[in-house]
């Protein structure tokens, strides 16, 4: 009789166990809060030093692991219905067949020279994150990534790790990016946009590691399929395309004036969201609004009947069910968390011993506070508000800038959203592609390994220099 073997639970079996997990935790931890104003923005910022314990808190529900399930829904709904948009507007891209003619295009230029593609990919996301601060408007490119690696011969991993590592680096070595840097430096009261030269040193740093472990993993999975980590998970349906490196371009559609007027459509639809993120204040609910114009006029360009949109769009939608379902299981341990009142509890106690470190060593803890505390605020403006008003003045008391203590956040904030399975950008990516998340954490964990190791010699190297 054989022993069988262990097998990794379903990623939202594990969500879930970790919503109960939070519950427990709540249970154990006491809770407590800081004190918090609005500054000249009308955001509630904490104010350091007010910390305190509140024993007479309001005891979670015994249900409370139950009813943060559709709590996490109501808090995630923009993001959830963002990918159930999604989804049904790709599926309208593919039936047109501009997919498959933009491989067959790329295929027949850069076939043979996949490592630009690579490169390429990942640089652009990062840029993207490291200046606009991009983030959930990477799904729409997440099938295109996947279709693009598989033709490659590589796997979905590779598709996913272009642009999830190009998000990570984009947003731990930010530059510009509003929603983490920009917010950071206000609330520390450092002047905007000041030391920028570091930050873009520090981009040119980690993008070529980035890279460098996506491309090792690619070339890989090509000389084995079977080294793939996701070689025994079947692909999502209506994500797949065929695969077989510059061979398979027989197998793509020549491409034609329909579907150029398609991919103007989407480039012009993508040039309208950066514009209208930049310039107008938008965000989800807006973009929504985008992708739906999209889709009619995909349709339209290509005389697709009203009757097979709607049924593309729907089978498409249908298709992210499950990822949708994850991010809102995910958001549901932040709601227990928050609902317990043991957040600020959790990011006063990791703070409390760098108190007592020499100043180096005090910027590398920061840099890991920040890290574990996106796991329970994986918001990086909301991360940046509860942290900020106390690693600011953490930073006048062991003698480091606080320009070091916004550059310790954004990285723990950015490297780690990559990681963190409360991070709603990751679990949907991941949810799309079918990568299970230990498989993901096979494939990400000796990349953060190098981030961290890297980003403290960065940090220690900042408080030498004086950065500020």
């Amino acid at each position: 009789m054989t022993k069988s073997r262990f097998q990794v639970p379903h990623t939202l079996v594990i969500l879930f166990g970790m919503v109960i997990l939070a519950q427990i935790f709540a249970y154990l931890v006491p809770a407590g809060s800081f004190e918090r104003v609005a500054n000249a923005a009308g955001r509630l910022q904490v104010v350091p030093g007010s910390f305190q314990f509140t024993p007479d808190a309001p005891a979670l529900s015994p249900w409370a692991s139950l009813t943060a399930v559709p709590k996490g829904f109501s808090g995630a709904h923009e993001i959830i219905f963002f990918v159930l948009i999604i989804g049904g507007a790709f599926a309208v891209l593919r039936a047109t067949g501009a997919v498959d003619a933009t491989m067959g295009a790329l295929l027949s230029r850069w076939g043979n020279r996949p490592f630009w593609l690579v490169a390429g990919g990942t640089f652009l996301f990062a840029i993207g994150s490291s200046t606009i601060g991009f983030g959930e408007e990477y799904f729409p490119f997440v099938p295109v990534l996947i279709a693009l690696a598989l033709a490659l011969g590589y796997d979905r991993v590779t598709g996913v790790g272009i642009i999830m590592i190009g998000y990570g680096v984009g947003y731990g070595a930010a530059t510009i990016n509003p929603f983490n840097v920009l917010i950071a430096q206000n609330i520390a009261g450092v002047q905007p946009l000041s030391g920028l030269a570091f930050r873009i040193v520090l981009m040119v740093v980690f993008l070529p590691i980035g890279i460098h472990h996506v491309w090792s993993y690619s070339k890989k999975v090509a000389r084995d399929p079977t080294a793939s980590l996701v070689a025994d998970v079947s692909p999502p349906e209506g994500l797949s395309i065929s695969s077989g490196h510059v061979e398979g371009e027989a197998d793509y559609p020549a491409m034609d004036t329909s579907h150029k007027l398609v991919l103007a459509a989407v480039g012009i639809a993508m040039a309208v969201i950066v514009y209208g993120l930049s310039q107008w204040n938008w965000y989800l609910v807006e973009m929504q609004g985008v992708f739906v114009a999209l889709t009619l006029i995909m349709a339209a360009i290509a005389r697709m009947s009203p009757d097979r949109t709607a049924v593309e769009f729907g089978v498409g939608a249908a298709s992210l069910t499950s990822t949708a379902l994850l991010i809102g299981v995910a958001r549901g341990i932040q709601v227990v968390l928050n609902d317990g009142g043991v957040v600020d509890t959790l990011v006063y106690g990791i703070s409390l011993p760098l108190e007592n470190l020499p100043g180096a060593l005090s910027a590398v803890g920061m840099f890991f506070v920040q890290s574990i505390s996106n796991f329970f605020i994986p918001s990086g403006s909301g991360q940046a508000y509860v942290t900020m008003p106390i690693m600011a003045p953490l930073s006048d008391l062991v003698g480091v800038s606080r320009q070091v203590a916004v550059l310790a956040f954004q990285f723990g904030d950015g490297f780690s959203n990559i990681l963190v399975p409360t991070q709603a950008v990751l679990v949907g990516a991941l949810a799309m592609a079918e990568i299970p998340y230990d498989r993901w954490l096979r494939f990400i964990l000796p990349f953060m390994v190098k981030i961290w190791i890297v980003g403290s010699i960065a940090l220690a190297v900042a408080v030498w220099i004086g950065y500020s």
